[in-house]
């Protein structure tokens, strides 16, 4: 696990999610960076995590210096225990948390005949596993305060076939449906789930030589439909955002 925040930064008053604490799992960089730096402008408290320590609290200091309240929390999602380790230092630290944002992912591609059985449950773990395994830590919490947000971020490869997708898409495909049955055993205790799937965006996740950027959405883009997600009205909730660039490929 890691440091604290530093002990004078103390929450934004005024901004939409001021006093509220969210958690962003993959977030030492790309959407997860993108998305913990929109929300901690809003007003929110931040325990940020990924696996790698180093570039983590270079997104932290980063995110400190723009006067955020930030917790970098070091964590291995596939693993029950760690998670439950960053939930509670979380709760701890900067109060319960009403904002989940499961980021994290990784892509494999390739033929699906020549993929070998680690790489499936690779893909499968950080991107499916860790989601329910994150998810059903903190929605007990969420249930005894009535509230929450719980936003899991997909990808448009969750409705479309392509050559070398199968694991990834597989692994998409069934984040949807995972997130549908949240949605719905959940609404009734005033917690929304939902999901966002962008299309093809400029990180280093994979690559994009080739490509015109400007046929790529950008981190920020998904960043801003986070934000839409929660600061929404309190009586509905916005289920499914699909994200694309404005021009074609």
């Amino acid at each position: 696990m890691s440091s604290k925040f530093p002990e004078d930064a103390t929450p934004v008053a005024g901004l939409a999610l001021s006093k509220k604490t969210a958690l962003v799992t993959g977030a030492s960089r790309g959407i997860g960076r993108a998305v913990a730096a929109r929300l901690g402008r809003l007003g929110a408290s931040l325990a940020i995590c990924a696996r790698s320590r180093g570039e983590l609290e270079r997104t932290a200091e980063s995110l400190r210096n723009e006067g955020m309240r930030v917790l970098p929390i070091v964590a291995d999602l596939t693993r029950a225990d760690e998670i439950q380790q960053m939930i509670e230092q979380t709760c701890t630290q900067l109060g319960e948390i009403e904002i989940l944002v499961n980021n994290a992912g990784v892509g494999l591609f390739g033929p699906f005949h020549e993929r070998s059985e680690s790489e499936w449950d690779a893909v499968l773990d950080t991107n499916l596993k860790s989601v329910f395994l994150a998810s059903r830590a903190v929605a007990s919490r969420m249930i005894r305060l009535g509230r929450g947000h719980i936003i899991n971020i997909s990808s448009l490869a969750s409705k479309s076939a392509f050559p070398g997708g199968a694991i990834y898409c597989a692994s998409k495909w069934g984040l949807m449906g995972l997130t549908a049955c949240m949605a719905e055993e959940l609404r009734s205790h005033g917690i929304r789930v939902s999901v966002v799937c962008p299309g093809s965006v400029a990180t280093d996740f994979s690559p994009h030589s080739g490509r015109d950027p400007a046929t790529l959405l950008q981190p920020g883009d998904v960043a801003y439909a986070v934000a839409m997600l929660v600061t929404q009205s309190p009586q509905s909730f916005i289920s499914e955002v699909d994200v694309r660039p404005l021009r074609k490929a």
